[in-house]
């Protein structure tokens, strides 16, 4: 062998292993890689499935309490964070010009009884008048005209008569309604319960309705919770639910769902339901304060179930990537109820036993390589 050709020899034998070294290297960690994926294998459980949603800490019962007519503030006894007991007199409102027209109407009163016993007199007297004119009718000694105008006399007498009693009712009635209205004014406590507002002050002027003080039964809250309405199907009363009070993050409360609200929020697309809790809480949460729901729904029988990653949508159809001997296939696949462990139910397209493709490092395709590992780094939870 020549010398050039010992030496183009000798070159070629040191590029072989570096070519080696390039080939695995591109096979391995370049464009020609396997793509890492993270497999499981298809189970068939049954699910507990629940729904989670937020809310705010409200009164079951609650009462506003405010004059019947415009007036003005004269007395508040008690102040927000007071408790205060049924019957109890909260506050009272200036009576204005209402006492004088009570002693009016009073004096009015004793002016219709006098007339009542007035035309009583007339009315007795008309009537003997016209019983003896009957009488000297019959013995001739008058004529009838006569007995006709004592009759009328009667007549008149008589409506008088009914007219003065009348106007003592009509007064009466108007006394009974402003010593009512005088009642009224005293602002009292319907209930047992905890002052949480207090919307005037003495001197203030309010009107007919407007609230004073506002009572709670503090004994009785609940949870104006909010779910959306994709995942809220099967939101019935009665359902047992999990609180978590913002300030109490710590504590797990117990409730259970008391109704559904008939009227749900399109803006926000959720439905409204009450929670009530189980038992009185101490010391009682700020009513408005944030709490999180967790309502658990009727456990559904056993089917294949898969993790909520491993689902995939691929020209418009959701499915998975079934993992077989000669490489992946998408396989289109109809999903029922999920959990909040991120669990769904496959209904229809895979089944047990099988193997899909859970987390992978690209987008995959049919006719990509896979390697299947424990681990990807910065994908896998």
């Amino acid at each position: 062998m020549s010398p050039q050709k010992r030496r183009l020899m000798a070159l070629l034998l040191a590029l072989l292993p570096l070519l080696g070294l390039f080939a695995h290297v591109a096979v391995r960690s370049g464009p020609l890689a396997p793509v890492a994926v993270t497999v499981t294998t298809v189970e068939s459980q049954p699910l507990n499935p629940a729904l989670f949603g937020i809310g705010t800490v409200e009164a079951r019962y609650s009462y506003k309490i405010g004059p019947t007519a415009a007036g003005r503030v004269k007395h508040l006894f008690v102040d927000v964070g007071d408790r205060v007991k049924a019957g109890q007199v909260l506050g009272e409102m200036d009576p204005v010009d209402l006492d004088a027209r009570i002693r009016a109407q009073e004096a009015a009163l004793k002016a219709a009884r006098a007339a009542v016993r007035q035309a009583e007199a007339k009315a007795a007297y008309a009537r003997s008048q016209a019983r003896r004119y009957e009488k000297l009718l019959r013995a001739r000694s008058v004529s009838e005209e006569q007995v006709a105008a004592k009759r009328q006399e009667l007549a008149v007498a008589e409506a008088a008569l009914t007219a003065a009693r009348d106007e003592v009712h009509r007064i009466q009635a108007d006394i009974e309604a402003l010593i009512a209205q005088r009642g009224y004014l005293k602002l009292v406590a319907p209930v047992a319960g905890l002052v949480v507002a207090r919307q005037a002050n003495p001197g203030t002027s309010v009107m007919a309705g407007q609230a004073v003080v506002e009572v709670i039964d503090p004994t009785v809250l609940w949870i104006d919770a909010r779910f959306d309405q994709i995942s809220a199907g099967g939101l019935a009363p009665g359902l047992p639910a999990k609180i978590r009070l913002r300030s109490r993050h710590q504590q797990l409360f117990g409730g259970r769902v008391l109704r559904l609200e008939p009227l749900a929020d399109s803006v926000t697309q959720e439905m409204r339901a009450k929670i009530l809790f189980e038992e009185a809480l101490r010391p009682m949460p700020p009513l408005g304060e944030l709490a999180e729901v967790t309502v658990a729904l009727p456990a559904l029988p056993a089917r294949p179930v898969i993790p909520n990653a491993a689902i995939r949508e691929v020209g418009g159809r959701r499915g998975v990537w079934l993992l077989q001997p000669d490489g992946l296939r998408f396989v289109p696949v109809r999903l029922g109820r999920s959990d909040l462990d991120g669990r769904v139910q496959v209904l229809d397209g895979l089944k047990e036993g099988e193997r899909i493709v859970v987390y992978s490092e690209e987008p995959l395709t049919p006719r990509i390589r896979v390697e299947v590992v424990e681990r990807i780094p910065g994908v896998t939870p």
